[in-house]
């Protein structure tokens, strides 16, 4: 087996080739690194892949991406950015909230499942506090490929919807809710003790690792291989916002 290719940018050491081995290439998470280590990160990916996006961006990032690159697609609500050309997307993932404040999160989790070459409909305010609303979209829930749940307070939700299904529930404890909530620990305390089974839960607020495990049970069900992922394209290429999208109700952004 060669041996993968690695860019050394000194402060960094990017695998260019995770791609190919995962399926998921390497994504520059941009909190706590200065804006210009993040367009350095993107353009050693970009010239090693065709397409690269980071996470976490802020506003003095995002304006140093779209100055590098005009063309790049910066999803504000999912705090992301994408340089380049992204997959064709397959299959679909539903994407929900419990509530409207959950949105961020789940603006992260469909922003992820498009870079990644899956389709994402989303649906907000769903919450158990109204159950029927949740039952409302049961059809939707019915035809999705895999379902996306996003939960803060209680973060209840994940176990209703994996009891309406016999797809895989990936459930996203956020950190909404008032004291005991304990930012996020309340809800990922319930989704790891869920009545129902077939629930995968990530970790608080992480919409990226959410929308990387649907995409990856997404791809494979629908038999896309590994190197159907993009490895050359036009830099200059942006990716539409994922608000922009995605399909649903009761958008918070």
């Amino acid at each position: 087996m060669d041996a993968p290719r690695t860019a050394d940018l000194g402060f960094a050491r990017l695998d260019l080739d995770r791609g190919s081995r995962t399926g998921t290439p390497e994504v520059v998470y941009a909190a706590g690194k200065t804006p210009e280590q993040t367009v350095a990160c993107l353009a050693a990916l970009l010239e090693g892949a065709g397409f690269a996006w980071a996470t976490r961006v802020d506003g003095p990032t995002a304006a140093a991406v779209r100055s590098r690159w005009p063309g790049a697609a910066v999803d504000e609500a999912a705090r992301c950015a994408f340089v380049g050309t992204p997959p064709d997307p397959v299959g679909e993932v539903l994407v929900l909230t419990a509530g409207t404040s959950d949105g961020p999160v789940a603006a992260e989790v469909a922003a992820t499942l498009r870079a990644c070459g899956v389709g994402a409909h989303r649906v907000d305010d769903v919450g158990v506090a109204g159950v029927h609303r949740v039952l409302a979209v049961a059809p939707d829930i019915a035809v999705a490929d895999a379902v996306v749940v996003v939960a803060g307070m209680d973060g209840a939700l994940p176990s209703v919807v994996a009891g309406l299904t016999d797809r895989l529930v990936v459930a996203v404890p956020t950190s909404v809710g008032y004291g005991a909530a304990f930012e996020g620990l309340a809800a990922l305390l319930t989704m790891l003790t869920a009545c129902a089974p077939g629930v995968l839960v990530v970790n608080i607020d992480n919409g990226f690792g959410a929308g990387v495990a649907a995409a990856r049970i997404v791809r494979s069900v629908r038999g896309v291989a590994q190197e159907a992922l993009p490895r050359h394209g036009p830099a200059d290429a942006g990716m539409a916002s994922s608000s922009a999208r995605v399909r649903g109700r009761g958008s918070p952004r």
